[in-house]
């Protein structure tokens, strides 16, 4: 006879969730491993109380934190997820209306990065005896419509508890995506308020331990030998290793298989890290943001080797970074989705970890000539150098992105952890950071979120002290970007949670500014000034008397001012020390100059320029843009390699 408790739905969705193993051969964690939540009309009585009875009973059993913005709640737990591959993360739960909707923007975040997050929003009376209620939203023509819906288009599993026997297929099926390699992303499970807290019998086997293994498929015989042929007949291959690579931990096989083969690696901005930045075979970031050594080297490709790439516009250089005629794609991808993309015949739907011993079997004794090598070297070499140069200091009193950067490389260890998101930084980050860790560049990049950076930094660094590292977290982002999301560094300081912020402030939007430069806007509302009324524009020459190392001081961090001098790199190079040597949390305060550019990788990104204008400097932007447009293929990789005898 199976034993039941009496338990309410958030109770036994709780004691659930803490009972949930991800397996990954060796490996086992927790799936979820704490709830961030933000209480409020919707969930305070529901799981807020389920929380606050297992903190008294178990308080390990499952983790509760604080957040101070339900989008940043998201954020931390795909930071986390981030850090153990994709292998564990967190839930979190909002209250009704604005809690929930606030945290829409996190569920897009972590599906478009093909990462876990669970997502409990709260919902509206499924009764509906009180309605409407406070936080509702009404639709005359669809009244069952409420603020959860709105995370259909941005999850990869959507449901809601609208009974309370509902649960169990529920919580099982939220549970698959969460672990499936190729479907991950934002899981939601929208819960009534009123359901939340009531009552059912619960089998005892729903709340027991469940491990869900981790599915590593191997590549098909067939796939595998035509990919291997079609390698096999290249004169000029290119690897382009994505996210995948990391989050199926094959590091060690990629770097086997290029030093096999000679085969060079450019990375996307999720596959940093995939070998380190000195390696033989290494070219660096490829595409809109990469350097000249793989965006000259992805021109001639004939085959491109895509490793757990979702080929993205700034990884494709908006379909111009392959300009070889007859190039062929090999994409290898756990979801088929992905290995599709670009019409290619050849792909290998398959664990990057299991594709990659495939291939390196089905290649051995095979390598690039000598020619292509010597290529290979000498583009690399010529990267590196103009690098070293972007690094040195100017001695200028605002320093440009590049030395900011080049200081902060130089003043980390190999193993700390770089944290980004939006703005002008990801492209300079992805051009000019030396990796010396798998796990040390994490730059989101698929969503581009601003505000992602200090949140998701947070939710690294849980992810590091779960495992018992402690290396440093070091957040870098624009003074646009804090202001969009800085409130989770509270949550650092009531946690005791070190991470090092570095704020690089150019008083306003630099990326979007030099944006507007080359589409003929000339920076219009991209500078951060005060409003003038006769010109009716934010263009004139006031800066704002915004204090943001203050700001930071006043939420407790530590905070080190690197006042504007020709010393201001070697005093940055200074503060970074000393946040290392603290055990606190420390925040950087830097100001540049937002014209200073880094160094051209010869990239392009497509950003339509109005076809007509009465501003000169736009006709001049298009006439330009009409160049450079004609550069992009609507159709790539359909073609197979002849097989040279």
């Amino acid at each position: 006879m199976t034993t039941m408790r009496r338990m309410t739905v958030g109770q036994a969705l709780v004691e659930f969730l803490a009972h949930q193993w991800t397996v990954d051969g060796e490996h086992r964690e927790r799936t979820i491993a704490g709830t961030f939540g933000i209480f409020g009309h919707g969930n305070v009585a529901g799981l807020g109380q389920a929380l606050a009875q297992v903190n008294a009973s178990e308080p390990a059993l499952m983790p509760y934190h604080q957040a101070r913005n339900e989008q940043a709640m998201v954020h931390q737990a795909v930071g986390y997820a981030r850090m153990h591959r994709r292998r564990g993360t967190y839930a979190a739960t909002a209250s009704v209306g604005p809690g929930a909707a606030n945290m829409i923007t996190g569920a897009a975040l972590a599906t478009s990065n093909r990462l876990p997050a669970l997502l409990l929003p709260s919902d509206t009376f499924a009764t509906r005896v009180a309605d409407p209620v406070l936080q509702q939203i009404e639709h005359p023509h669809d009244p069952g419509m409420q603020v959860t819906d709105a995370f259909r288009p941005v999850s990869r599993f959507f449901d809601r508890v609208q009974r309370p026997e509902q649960l169990y297929s529920i919580a099982l099926g939220a549970m698959r995506v969460l672990t499936d390699p190729a479907e991950t992303g934002a899981v939601t499970i929208a819960l009534p308020e009123d359901v939340q807290a009531e009552a059912l019998d619960v089998p005892v086997e729903f709340l027991q331990d469940r491990e869900w293994h981790l599915r590593r498929p191997l590549p098909e015989a067939g796939p595998l030998a035509r990919a291997a042929a079609a390698i096999r007949a290249a004169q000029h291959p290119l690897i382009v290793a994505g996210g995948g690579v990391l989050y199926s931990v094959a590091e060690q096989q990629l770097r086997r298989l290029a030093e096999a083969t000679g085969i060079p690696v450019a990375t996307t901005q999720a596959g940093g890290g995939v070998l380190d930045w000195d390696h033989p075979q290494y070219v660096g970031g490829v595409g809109a943001t990469g350097s000249t050594a793989a965006n000259r080297l992805a021109a001639q490709a004939d085959v491109v080797i895509g490793i757990g790439t979702r080929y993205s516009d700034f990884t494709t250089g908006s379909r111009t970074a392959f300009q070889h005629p007859d190039v062929a794609f090999v994409n290898i991808n756990v979801a088929s989705f992905d290995a599709y993309k670009h019409g290619t015949q050849l792909a290998l739907v398959a664990d990057a970890r299991e594709a990659i011993v495939g291939l390196h079997d089905a290649l051995a004794g095979w390598r690039v000539d000598a020619e292509h090598a010597e290529r290979v070297a000498r583009e690399k070499a010529e990267w590196d150098a103009v690098v070293d140069g972007a690094f040195s200091p100017s001695g200028l009193a605002l320093p440009g992105q590049a030395e900011i950067v080049g200081a902060v490389q130089a003043a980390s260890a190999p193993e700390d952890v770089i944290v980004q998101a939006a703005g002008s930084l990801p492209g300079d980050l992805h051009k000019l950071w030396r990796v010396r860790d798998p796990l040390g560049y994490h730059v989101e990049y698929a969503f581009s979120c601003m505000g992602y950076e200090i949140a998701g930094g947070l939710g690294a660094k849980r992810g590091l002290l779960a495992d018992g590292d402690e290396r440093d977290v070091i957040v870098m982002v624009g003074d646009g970007s804090y202001l969009m999301l800085n409130s989770e560094l509270v949550t650092a300081v009531a946690e005791g949670i070190k991470i090092i912020v570095i704020l690089v402030q150019n008083h306003g939007f630099a990326s979007i500014g030099h944006l507007s430069e080359t589409v003929g806007s000339g920076r219009f509302g991209t500078k951060y000034r005060a409003y003038d009324p006769q010109a009716a524009n934010f263009q004139g020459d006031q800066v704002l008397p915004v204090d943001l190392a203050m700001n930071a001081r006043s939420y407790g961090l530590d905070v080190i001012e690197v006042a504007p001098s020709p010393t201001a790199i070697g005093d940055l190079s200074a503060a970074i020390a000393q946040a290392k040597a603290s055990d606190r949390s420390t925040f950087i305060h830097i100001n540049s100059d937002p014209l200073r550019y880094a160094p051209d990788g010869e990239g392009w990104w497509d950003v339509p320029v109005a076809e007509v204008s009465d501003l000169e400097s736009t006709r001049a932007a298009r006439a330009v843009y009409f160049e450079q447009v004609a550069a992009q293929r609507p159709l790539l990789g359909s073609s197979i390699p002849e097989v040279r005898s």
